[in-house]
C-alpha cells in the first residue's frame, strides 16, 4: 500500500514563494528613498569626468549612479549564482 496517499498537505505549496518577503519590503523601501533623494535634488552641478568638466542637473547624476549600481549588485548576483 502506497504511503503517498496518507500524506497531509502542508499549508504552502511547493515552489510558490510569498508575494512579500522581509528582503522584498527593504529593498523597496530603499528604492523608494533613492527615488525621493533624486527627484529632490534638481540643481545644476559641475562634475569633473577625470579631465573634462560637465555641467547637469543634480538629480541625473545622481539616477545614473543609481542604475550604475544597481547593474553592479545585478552583476555581482548573477556571478554567486554560478
Amino acid at each position: 500500500m502506497s504511503r503517498a496517499h496518507d500524506r497531509q498537505p502542508s499549508g504552502r505549496s511547493r515552489g510558490r514563494r510569498p508575494a512579500l518577503t522581509p528582503y522584498r519590503i527593504t529593498m523597496l523601501v530603499l528604492t523608494a528613498l533613492a527615488v525621493v533623494l533624486i527627484v529632490e535634488n534638481r540643481d545644476e552641478i559641475a562634475i569633473r569626468l577625470v579631465v573634462p568638466i560637465v555641467t547637469m542637473p543634480l538629480y541625473l547624476a545622481l539616477l545614473i549612479m543609481f542604475v550604475l549600481g544597481g547593474l553592479c549588485g545585478a552583476l555581482l548576483i548573477r556571478s554567486r549564482g554560478r
